[in-house]
C-alpha cells in the first residue's frame, strides 16, 4: 500500500521534469497544496506513479485530502484502475457506530427511536450482521428494499433468535416517514429520492453523494465522516495530519476476515466516530 502526497516546498528540478520520490510507504509528488492539477500535468505524474505500482503489484492507494480534491488527477488514476482508498467500505463496518454516535449527539433513546435500512444489492455477511445489532437494540427497525426474497432468512433468523418480528417492505409512501434515523446501505440518489421522507430525519447514506430532493425536507442528509482510533506503530506526523484517518484504517484492513475478526480489531483499535459531515452541515 502506498500513501500519495504533496510536499511544501518542491524542488525546482523535480517541479520542472514532474519527479516524483519514494520515501518508505509514502509517494511524493513535486507540487504544493496551493497548486491545481491540470489534465496534463495529472496524466505524467499518474504514468510515474502507475510504474511504481506495477513494479511492487499494488493495485490500491491513499491519497492526501489535498490530493482527494484534485478532480483532474483523481479522474486520471481511476482511468489507470488504480484502486482510491476512501473509506466507504469501512462506513458500513461502522454502521452501528455511527447510529450510536448520533443517538448521543441527537439525545435520543435507542428505545424509542425508529431506524429503516434501505438496502437493495448488499446482503454481505458484515451488514446482515450490523442490521441484527441494530434490531436488538432500537424501538422498530424496517428493511426497505426492492430485494425482499435476499432478506427472507434474516427475517427468519431474528424471529427464531429474537423472538422480533421485523418489517420487510417497499412502501415508497409509508415505510420512511415515521423513522427518525436512516441507515442508506446501497440506494442511489434516484432510487432515495422516490419514497416519502420525514422532514427531520436524519440520514446516513454509507455510499455517500446522495442529495435529498424534497422542498420541504430540513432534516440531516450525511455523506462522509471521520474517525479517530489508536495508531500501534510508530508515530508519522504526515499519516497523522495530511490524511483521512478512515482511508488510513480502512487500508490496515484485510477485507475478507470473517465479521468477528474485523469487529475484534477494531474494538483492540478503539475505532471512534469524530464527526459526520451533511449535506449542509456537520457534528
Amino acid at each position: 500500500m502506498y500513501y500519495i502526497q504533496e510536499t511544501d516546498k518542491p524542488v525546482l528540478i523535480a517541479r520542472i521534469f514532474n519527479l516524483v520520490e519514494i520515501i518508505d510507504d509514502k509517494i511524493i509528488l513535486p507540487i504544493s497544496s496551493e497548486e491545481i492539477i491540470e489534465n496534463k500535468r495529472a496524466s505524467i505524474l499518474v504514468k510515474r506513479i502507475k510504474k511504481i505500482l506495477d513494479k511492487t503489484r499494488c493495485k490500491s492507494v491513499v491519497l492526501s485530502k489535498y490530493l482527494k480534491t484534485q478532480e483532474s488527477f483523481v479522474n486520471v488514476l481511476e482511468d489507470c484502475s488504480i484502486n482510491i482508498i476512501d473509506g466507504k467500505w469501512l462506513f458500513s463496518i461502522l454502521s452501528n457506530r455511527v447510529l450510536d454516535y448520533i443517538v448521543e449527539k441527537e439525545n435520543l433513546k435507542k428505545e424509542e427511536t425508529n431506524v429503516s435500512v434501505l438496502v437493495n444489492k448488499n446482503d454481505s455477511d458484515y451488514i446482515i450482521e450490523n442490521i441484527k445489532n441494530i434490531i436488538k437494540t432500537y424501538k422498530s427497525v424496517n428493511i426497505v428494499t426492492t430485494n425482499a426474497g435476499k432478506f427472507k432468512k434474516l427475517e427468519k433468523d431474528i424471529l427464531e433468535q429474537e423472538g422480533t418480528m421485523i418489517t420487510i417492505t417497499n412502501n415508497k409512501k409509508k415505510s420512511l416517514v415515521r423513522s427518525k434515523i436512516i441507515l442508506n446501505v446501497d440506494f442511489t440518489n434516484a432510487e432515495i429520492n422516490k419514497y416519502n421522507i420525514s422532514d427531520e430525519a436524519i440520514i446516513v447514506n454509507l455510499q455517500g453523494n446522495v442529495d435529498i430532493n424534497k422542498k420541504r425536507f430540513n432534516g440531516i442528509n450525511i455523506n462522509d465522516y471521520e474517525i479517530s482510533f489508536e495508531d500501534f506503530e510508530e508515530f508519522d506526523y504526515d499519516k497523522s495530519n495530511i490524511y483521512f484517518q478512515k482511508d488510513i484504517y480502512e487500508s490496515s484492513i484485510y477485507k475478507k476476515q470473517p465479521y468477528e475478526y474485523i469487529e475484534r480489531k477494531i474494538k483492540r483499535d478503539r475505532v471512534k466516530i469524530t464527526e459526520l459531515v451533511g449535506k449542509r452541515t456537520s457534528f
